[in-house]
């Protein structure tokens, strides 16, 4: 057992060694019975910009890829149906 804990505390060591501090973005939420405290790696952002950035962009594409399409549908609809309307 005290093998392990030694292990366990060297580890740790290490890991305060090799890694650089870094800011944390802190929450706390604090009510009468719970309190919270969320903590956010500063690389997040980067991390999630960098995976959902791909497939929102591809959504953003294909949704105005499909807006353009009805509103050109429509518009020849429009002016396909207006003439019919005018004709006797």
């Amino acid at each position: 057992m005290s093998q392990r804990k030694d292990k366990y505390r060297a580890a740790l060591q290490r890991g305060q060694d090799t890694a650089a501090p870094r800011s944390a973005k802190v929450t706390t939420l604090h009510s009468r019975y719970v309190r919270v405290t969320i903590e956010l790696d500063p690389d997040l952002e980067r991390d999630l910009t960098r995976w959902v950035g791909p497939p929102v962009s591809a959504l953003v594409l294909a949704g105005a890829t499909v807006l353009r399409t009805l509103v050109d549908t429509a518009a020849s609809a429009r002016s396909v149906g207006g003439a019919r309307r005018t004709a006797p």
